[in-house]
C-alpha cells in the first residue's frame, strides 16, 4: 500500500533541479531544428574497434530483445503492445557495432534509411532522450568504423543533436544525463564549425561535473549496479576513443576521464564472479552492457588496464559499499551500501547485507536477478528483499521499494568491521532498514571466513518480530537434504558444498532466478527462521 507518508519519504530526497527539470521538460515544447548539418570533421587519430556486443539483428529486419523476438514489418517502430524497454532498444542501433556486424553491413544501411524515412523528428519513442542520445553515438561509432553513412544519415544527426540540447534529462539526472552529453560531445567531435563546438561544450560542461559525482573515489558507479557500471566503463572508454581519434586528447575532460578509468576497471573486476558473470545487485542483467572480456580488450586497445590488485584476500571499495573476499577457489562478493544516490534510487533493490558466493567457477550463492522494468509484479518481486540473499523481517522489506524505480524508506548500512588474521577473515555489518517496525530492530550480519568454509551469523534486535534469512541457490544446483537442517549442494559433475543450519528452523523452498531480461529460471531458496532473534549457518567446501 502507497499512502501519503510513503510518497513524503521518496519526493523529499529530490533535488530542486529534478523538480524544476521535471515542470520545464513537460511543459516545454521544441520543434526540430531541419537546417543543413555542419560539416564533418577529418578524423586525425586512430580509431579503435569498440567493444562488441552479442548480434540482435536476427534475421530481415527482425530483432531479438530482451529475450523477445518481433519483425519490424509485424510491429514498426512504437507498437504500443510492445513493452517499453524493448521498444527503446529498438531505436538504440546497437547492432551496428555488434559482434560480426561487417557481415550485415547493407542491412544496417537500409535500417539507417528505413528509420529517418519512418521516424519523423520528434515523434514516438525513438525521439525521447535516452534513445536518441544512444542512437547518435552508434551510428557515429559506426561511421567511424566505415559503416556506409549517407548525407541524408549525416542530416538527421544533426537534427537529432539539436533536439537533444532541448531536451536534456535534467528532471532525472544519473545515467540519463551522462548518456545525453556523451551524445552532445561525439557530435561535437563528428561535425565541424561553430554549431558542433557548441555541442561538444555543453556535452562537456556537464561531463566534467557529472564524471566527479558519478565515479566514486574507489572507482565504482553511484548508483551501485555492476550493470551500470558496466555501460558506465563503455561511455568512457568511447569517449577517451573519439577525443583521440578527433585529435582533441587534450581536452580537459579527457585527463578527468582517463585518471579514473584504472579504478574503474578494477571495480569491475571486483565485482563479478570467476564465470566472469557480474554481481546482480540492485538493477543488473547480463548482456546489457558489454561482457568483461570486451570491455577489457577495448581498454588494452585504448592503452589503459585496471589498477593492480593486492594479495589481499579482502578487497574493500568503501566510497561504494562492496567487499570481495577471495580465498581460492571461494569468491563471496558482499553487498554493504547504501542502495545508491539519495535524490536517484531508481536503479536500487531492497538487497541491503546481501552477498553472493562462487566455488571455483560455479557461482552457488546468488540474488534473484532482473528480468524486467515496468509496473509488475515480477518487477516489485525482484527489487524485494525476499528475492536477495539477506534476511527479511515481519515480511517486510528492508527499503521501501515500490512502483517500478521509487524508493520511500531507506536501509543505512553501519561502517563495516574487516578483521583478517592469516588466511582467515570476518566481516560485520549492521543496517537500519527495519526502524519503523516495533523495537526499532537492526540487521546485524556477520561472515566468517576459513579456508574451506563460511559461517553466516544473522541477528534482529527484537527477537518477538519473525524474520526469515534467505539464501538463493544458483540455478541448476541440486540440493539433497544430509539430516535435519543439512543439504549437500551438486551440480552434474558433482558435489560442490555442504550447508548446515546450526541455529534456526530451515526449509528449503522454489525460487526464481533471472540472470538476463525476459529470462526466468527456477531454482532452490534455503529459508531460515530466526530462533530467539539469531540464526546461523555454515558452508563447507
Amino acid at each position: 500500500m502507497t499512502g501519503p507518508g510513503t510518497y513524503w519519504r521518496t519526493l523529499r530526497h529530490l533535488r530542486l533541479q529534478q523538480v524544476l527539470g521535471r515542470i520545464r521538460f513537460r511543459i516545454a515544447r521544441p520543434r526540430p531544428d531541419m537546417r543543413p548539418s555542419p560539416p564533418q570533421r577529418t578524423p586525425s587519430g586512430p580509431w579503435a574497434a569498440p567493444a562488441r556486443r552479442e548480434a540482435s539483428l536476427v534475421g530481415d529486419a527482425t530483432f531479438t530483445f530482451l529475450g523477445e523476438r518481433h519483425a519490424l514489418d509485424a510491429i514498426g517502430w512504437d507498437d504500443p503492445e510492445v513493452a517499453k524497454l524493448w521498444r527503446y532498444n529498438q531505436h538504440y542501433f546497437d547492432d551496428l557495432n555488434a559482434f560480426d556486424a561487417g557481415h550485415r553491413a547493407v542491412a544496417h544501411a537500409g535500417l539507417v534509411t528505413r528509420w529517418i524515412a519512418e521516424n519523423p523528428p520528434a515523434s514516438g519513442t525513438g525521439w525521447e532522450p535516452y534513445p536518441v542520445s544512444l542512437r547518435i553515438v552508434n551510428w557515429i561509432k559506426w561511421a567511424m568504423g566505415g559503416g556506409a553513412l549517407s548525407a541524408n544519415a549525416a542530416h538527421s544527426l544533426a537534427v537529432q543533436a539539436r533536439w537533444l540540447c532541448r531536451r536534456l534529462e535534467f528532471h532525472l539526472l544519473g545515467n540519463h544525463l551522462f548518456a545525453n552529453a556523451k551524445a552532445l560531445v561525439y557530435a561535437g567531435l563528428f561535425f565541424e564549425g561553430p554549431e558542433a563546438n557548441e555541442w561538444l561544450g555543453l556535452g562537456c560542461s556537464i561531463l566534467a561535473r557529472e564524471v566527479c559525482e558519478q565515479v566514486l573515489p574507489d572507482g565504482g558507479h553511484f548508483e551501485r549496479s555492476p550493470m551500470y557500471h558496466a555501460l558506465a566503463v563503455e561511455d568512457v572508454l568511447d569517449l577517451v576513443n573519439l577525443m583521440d581519434a578527433a585529435g582533441e586528447a587534450t581536452l580537459p575532460l579527457r585527463a578527468e576521464i582517463a585518471q579514473r578509468l584504472p579504478a574503474m576497471l578494477r571495480w569491475l573486476q571486483a565485482l563479478s564472479h570467476p564465470d566472469g558473470s557480474l554481481a546482480l545487485f540492485n538493477d543488473t542483467a547480463q548482456g546489457i552492457a558489454p561482457a568483461n572480456g570486451e570491455l577489457m580488450r577495448y581498454a588494452a586497445a585504448l592503452r589503459f588496464a585496471p589498477t593492480p590488485g593486492t594479495d589481499a584476500l579482502v578487497m574493500h571499495l568503501p566510497d561504494s559499499g562492496y567487499l570481495r573476499v577471495e580465498i581460492p577457489p571461494m569468491v563471496a562478493l558482499l553487498d554493504l551500501a547504501p542502495i545508491g544516490p539519495d535524490y536517484l534510487p531508481g536503479h536500487a533493490h531492497a538487497d541491503t547485507l546481501s552477498f553472493e558466493l562462487s566455488i571455483g567457477s560455479q557461482r552457488i550463492i546468488v540474488n534473484g536477478g532482473t528480468s524486467c522494468y515496468g509496473l509488475g509484479a515480477r518487477r516489485r518481486y525482484e527489487r524485494s528483499t525476499a528475492a536477495h540473499s539477506t534476511v527479511t523481517v515481519d515480511e517486510e522489506d528492508s527499503s521501501e521499494v515500490w512502483s517500478g524505480f521509487r524508493v520511500g524508506r531507506r536501509a543505512r548500512p553501519g561502517v563495516p568491521q574487516v578483521t583478517q588474521e592469516g588466511a582467515r577473515c570476518e566481516v560485520e555489518c549492521t543496517h537500519d532498514g527495519y526502524r519503523h517496525l516495533p523495537g526499532q530492530p537492526l540487521h546485524h550480519r556477520r561472515w566468517s571466513f576459513d579456508p574451506g568454509a563460511l559461517t553466516v551469523t544473522d541477528s534482529v534486535g527484537n527477537p518477538r518480530l519473525p524474520a526469515l534469512a534467505h539464501f538463493h541457490l544458483a540455478p541448476g544446483l541440486m540440493p539433497s537434504p544430509t539430516g535435519p537442517g543439512a543439504w549437500v549442494i551438486s551440480d552434474r559433475s558433482g558435489e560442490l558444498c555442504s550447508v548446515e543450519v546450526l541455529c534456526g528452523a530451515s526449509r528449503l523452498e522454489p525460487s526464481t532466478h533471472s540472470q538476463r531480461f525476459g529470462a526466468v529460471e527456477s531454482t532452490h531458496c534455503i529459508a531460515i527462521a530466526l530462533q530467539d532473534g539469531s540464526a546461523t549457518t555454515r558452508w563447507t567446501w
